[in-house]
């Protein structure tokens, strides 16, 4: 199934959105994890955390859609483009927070 771009013809569209998406997962998840504990976990094992999750959901997600649909395919690149995004989005919190006194939260 491919993505309806409305007639435009963006290459690899999907992927881009699969990218994007896991970015955005991974930086708000470590928001959220950071958050949801007061910073009781260090920035490192959240970001572990996070990363690991992001991942295995996305691989969960390409192995469950090819058992359980007629109609979708799993694809090895959208489980690249989902890790990559994910990768991007703690690398983007790593700079983030590597300027000096990030949001007040300890480290």
């Amino acid at each position: 199934m491919d993505l309806d771009t409305g007639g435009l013809n963006i290459p690899y569209a999907d992927k881009i959105v699969h990218f994007t998406f896991y970015l955005v997962f991974a930086f708000v998840g470590s928001l959220s994890l950071r958050e949801r504990t007061s910073g009781s976990l260090g920035l490192r094992k959240t970001l572990i955390i996070v990363l690991i999750f992001a991942i295995l959901y996305g691989m969960l997600i390409e192995v469950l859609q090819y058992t359980l649909t007629t109609d979708r395919m799993a694809e090895f690149a959208d489980v690249l483009a989902n890790t990559l995004g994910a990768f991007a989005g703690i690398g983007l919190i790593r700079w983030f927070f590597s300027k000096k006194n990030p949001l007040k939260w300890k480290f």
